[in-house]
């Protein structure tokens, strides 16, 4: 089903379309909530418009991600129901206009980023377009199982994109955040494949549940939901925030690990999908308590 809401011309549409609207939002949620954090209480006008072009740069170089996966993955999209209706897989954007459209985006966010930030900054950005739409979806993805695992660095790296927007460097603070998403990205993504199973079965893509079958699948859930509670609880032990911080981690965390078990004792679509659903409402409330703690204390 189209995920784009936005009311726009046929053609425009679909090009936003290509950019995954809601997959970039949260990415540049992140990268914010590294930003925001990067500066010790509020920031000053010169902060705030440095903030509002790395958001910007970083919006257009994961846009430019995206569509370029949309373009690789035209052939699977088309087999899968959740994924049918984008423009490359039903054939209503060419191979060259969504080649081309990546490009723009990647030049222009990268210059956005190299011109209104840091260097370091666009180039970790692009290392992340590389390590999504190259090694992600062309070499990882279509070939091993651990897929998410290992492609999930490049899903991790907003926080780090933010913080080095606003320092220059990349501190350990970012690369807690770093792991935070890192261990979130595996049961998040295996509690969609558990209840999509038979869709990735004939897209042939070697997702967990069709590789090692659906009690693997639901056992790694667990465990990633357990040590990503543990995750989840470090920037409390570092320093990086206080008790309302704490709290929210806790409770997501039980709450993350509550899915987890309830899934690998018994399974069900139903269930499978709350849980995916759950991982969404996770990581945000989690950053979003970040952000309040970051202001309040």
């Amino acid at each position: 089903m189209n995920t784009t809401s936005i009311s726009l011309p046929p053609r425009l549409a679909q090009y936003y379309a290509l950019t995954k609207p809601r997959v970039v939002q949260l990415i540049v949620f992140c990268a914010l909530i590294g930003m925001v954090l990067a500066v010790p209480g509020l920031p000053t006008v010169e902060q705030l418009w440095r903030m509002l072009v790395a958001s910007l740069g970083i919006w257009l170089v994961a846009a430019a991600a995206a569509a370029f996966n949309c373009l690789v993955e035209k052939t699977i999209d088309a087999k899968m129901k959740r994924t049918a209706w984008r423009p490359t897989a039903k054939g209503e954007l060419s191979d060259v206009q969504a080649l081309a459209f990546s490009a723009v985006l990647c030049v222009a966010g990268s210059i956005v980023l190299y011109e209104g930030t840091n260097a370091l900054t666009m180039w970790l950005t692009f290392a992340t377009f590389v390590g999504y739409a190259v090694v992600y979806t062309l070499l990882l993805k279509p070939n091993t199982p651990q897929n998410i695992v290992i492609g999930g660095a490049s899903g991790a790296m907003p926080p780090v994109l933010g913080w080095a927007a606003m320092t220059g460097d990349v501190g350990p603070e970012a690369l807690i955040l770093f792991l935070i998403i890192f261990l979130w990205t595996p049961p998040h993504f295996w509690a969609l494949a558990l209840y999509r199973v038979e869709e990735y079965r004939k897209s042939g893509l070697p997702m967990l549940p069709v590789t090692h079958g659906n009690a693997y699948t639901r056992l790694q859930v667990l465990l990633y939901t357990l040590i990503l509670f543990a995750a989840g609880l470090m920037p409390f032990v570092y320093g990086m925030s206080s008790w309302i911080y704490l709290v929210a981690a806790v409770l997501l965390g039980a709450g993350f690990c509550a899915y987890g078990y309830a899934l690998w004792r018994a399974y069900s679509d139903a269930l499978a999908r709350r849980t995916f659903r759950f991982s969404i409402v996770y990581l945000s409330l989690l950053f979003a308590a970040l952000l309040v703690d970051h202001y309040v204390l």
